[in-house]
């Protein structure tokens, strides 16, 4: 970094080799000493140089005050020994004539008036920035007031009346302030410059800002040939996108007929396609963006890859079970499926999650993992639009014929309306158990509205109950222990007892109020 010289506040020189065998900072103290000692003597105050064989020798009324060495210069920034030495000799005769005015009484005076003068002013455009704020707040709080319940969008109100003004005045408080800091800080530059000795200072405020401009004003004039080729990647993306719309559209319309995509798949298709339009079009915009090739923006870059990656697992996971459920047509929407335990129908198979809605009046949502991994039964594939798939089973004893059985459950399934006679109901003996046979009635049904369905199962299990117990056959469910004295059927007579009433629904059998 080097020993910096400075000669009543003001940077001089920055020694950063040793010279003679004196090290940067005692090289410092002696000029520091010699020039004091030169100025003290009441000469001209002349600055100027002269050849040395260590460098440029910086003089004083012809006495050498200090040499600037072949070392000294900052090479990094690409700066000669003579361009040191004439920025040395540009800094110290300044730094001269600053002692000289220091010491004048007359320019001391001018710049205590002068400094006055600007304080005054800079009260003054505070007092007016202050009364100019308030005025433009009311005004805007007004018109927040007139206009944000008017700002409707579907005839819901976009704006509330308490944010926007909240809103608003902060808005106007943020102005106020930045203007306010602003105008002090150009105060505070100029009234330090008024004076030799806190003249650096001001120099320096006022570079700075200066400087901080003109670097925000070069990075966005070399950002915009970027920026434009970035815009230009965009719209094409954007109009790739809108032309793969359209033929996605005419897919799902039928306008179009492609073998591998459906109504079904040209959904999912069409955001995987849109998804990684997008992403290419990210990719190659990526190094025209700003700040693209900076550490920090590198670095964000791998810390938002690395919770993605890591928080992500699941969500990706989630999405390609959803993709892989979509694309193999386990099921579709409409159909009434069974997902492990769960039964209902598909209300919306998304890419994330599977929501069925029960004939109860619940609407599940399953993650698309579960239901990929979980056994699912779709009793609505392979029928006709609309139908899907009714079961129901009973075990009976073994002194019940079997055929006598089939009749029994096949008149119960005829009895319940929304049951498909054709293809007619059929019955399955699905297992000879050590006291009982086990029956299952499949049925197709008709209705597609999850608690139609829910309502006709439930009327297919009364009609089962209804029929047994008109031809006196007890069922053995859930266990058999042993015959009982008397068959635990009910008999017609006992349907209707109270608080029971008749079915108005024109299904009342007609043996109903009749002994068995």
């Amino acid at each position: 970094m080097g020993a910096p010289l400075s000669v009543f506040n003001r940077v001089v020189m920055v020694f950063r080799e040793p010279l003679l065998g004196f090290s940067p900072a005692e090289r410092v103290s002696m000029a520091d000493e010699r020039i004091r000692t030169l100025l003290r003597r009441g000469g001209a105050g002349e600055v100027g140089t002269q050849a040395n064989p260590q460098g440029i020798g910086v003089t004083i009324d012809g006495a050498l005050v200090f040499i600037v060495s072949w070392n000294d210069p900052d090479t990094l920034a690409g700066e000669t020994v003579d361009a040191a030495a004439d920025r040395a000799v540009e800094a110290l005769q300044r730094a001269i004539a600053e002692n000289g005015e220091l010491r004048d009484p007359r320019a001391m005076g001018r710049a205590i008036a002068l400094a006055f003068g600007a304080t005054v002013l800079w009260l003054v455009l505070l007092w007016g920035l202050l009364w100019a704020s308030r005025r433009v707040g009311a005004a805007l709080l007004r018109l927040a007031k007139a206009k944000a319940e008017r700002v409707r969008i579907a005839g819901v109100q976009v704006l509330e009346q308490a944010r926007a003004i909240r809103f608003l005045r902060g808005v106007v408080i943020a102005a106020f302030w930045f203007l306010a800091l602003l105008i002090t800080y150009g105060w505070m530059g100029r009234v330090l410059q008024l004076f030799p000795f806190t003249r650096p200072w001001g120099e320096h405020l006022e570079d700075f800002v200066f400087d901080t401009g003109g670097y925000i004003a070069g990075a966005i004039v070399g950002a915009v040939p970027g920026l434009v080729v970035a815009v230009i990647i965009f719209l094409v993306a954007r109009f790739a996108i809108g032309v793969l719309s359209a033929f996605f559209d005419r897919v799902q319309r039928g306008v179009v007929r492609v073998g591998w995509l459906d109504v079904d798949t040209v959904r999912p298709t069409r955001r995987l396609v849109v998804l990684a339009a997008w992403l290419l079009a990210l990719a190659m915009a990526y190094p025209y963006l700003p700040g693209a090739n900076t550490d920090a923006f590198k670095g964000l870059s791998v810390l938002i890859g690395l919770m993605v990656s890591i928080g992500g697992a699941s969500v990706v996971g989630q999405a390609l079970s959803g993709l892989i459920l979509t694309y193999n047509r386990t099921f579709r929407l409409g159909d009434y499926v069974r997902v492990g335990e769960h039964e209902g129908t598909v209300v919306e198979l998304g890419m994330y999650q599977t929501r069925l809605r029960t004939g109860f009046g619940d609407e599940l949502t399953l993650p698309n993992s579960l239901v990929l991994g979980a056994a699912t039964t779709n009793y609505s594939r392979g029928l006709a639009a609309g139908r899907f798939m009714v079961r129901a089973n009973v075990t009976i004893g073994y002194d019940t014929p079997w055929r006598k059985t089939q009749a029994m459950l096949e008149e119960a399934s005829r009895r319940t309306p929304g049951i498909a006679s054709d293809p007619p109901p059929r019955v399955f003996q699905t297992a000879l158990s050590d006291f009982y046979v086990e029956y299952r009635l499949t049925a197709w049904a008709l209705p597609s509205d999850p608690s139609a369905r829910a309502e006709l199962r439930s009327m297919l299990h009364q009609n089962i109950l209804d029929v047994f117990n008109e031809h006196g056959v007890q069922m053995m469910s859930p266990h058999y222990l042993g015959d009982p004295d008397k068959s635990k059927v009910v008999p017609p007579s006992r349907w209707f007892e109270a608080p029971a009433r008749p079915r108005t629904d024109g299904n009342t059998p007609a043996a109903a109020g009749e002994e068995s």
